[in-house]
């Protein structure tokens, strides 16, 4: 779906993709190529492999960690991908365990590798490769939303 919408001066265009996907048990690698296949992702030619790290790990996250064993057959991923001129945004939404990665102790990345714990790089880096990183708990769904700047 593709809209353009005028704001004084300014025309904005802008595609999205909604992407839902269930059930999730063991399909990792076949929703981020579903994801990075999209109009959306694949137009951002400079920043797609910060893209795809970013889309692996948080869905890695969501397919390995988000729900329970005894309801990961039930368990949904939906994808909202939203590209404008100068961005993109892509909103993971999933039902299951609330959980704030934004809310963990970033890893301390000076110390030795033998000498860290392990867990959290993902989302660091996360953090540090895209412009925003929101999270939010609606409408019992975890809502996660990543926004990286065009430079193209």
């Amino acid at each position: 779906m593709g809209k353009c919408i005028n704001l004084q001066h300014y025309t904005i265009a802008f595609s999205m993709k909604l992407l839902h996907f269930q059930p999730i048990a063991g399909k990792a690698l076949e929703i981020l190529d579903t994801i990075l296949h999209t109009q959306e992702v694949t137009s951002c030619k400079k920043e797609f492999s910060t893209l795809r790290l970013v889309c692996e790990e948080l869905v890695v996250n969501v397919v390995d960690y988000a729900y329970p064993e005894e309801v990961q057959a039930e368990g949904y991923l939906d994808i909202e991908i939203e590209r404008a001129v100068d961005s993109i945004v892509i909103r993971f939404k999933d039902g299951g365990t609330p959980f704030n990665p934004l809310a963990r102790d970033m890893p301390d990345i000076t110390l030795p590798m033998e000498e860290r714990r392990i867990g959290g790089l993902g989302i660091f880096l996360t953090i540090k490769k895209m412009d925003h990183v929101f999270y939010d708990y609606v409408n019992n769904e975890n809502v996660l939303t990543v926004k990286k700047t065009i430079t193209e």
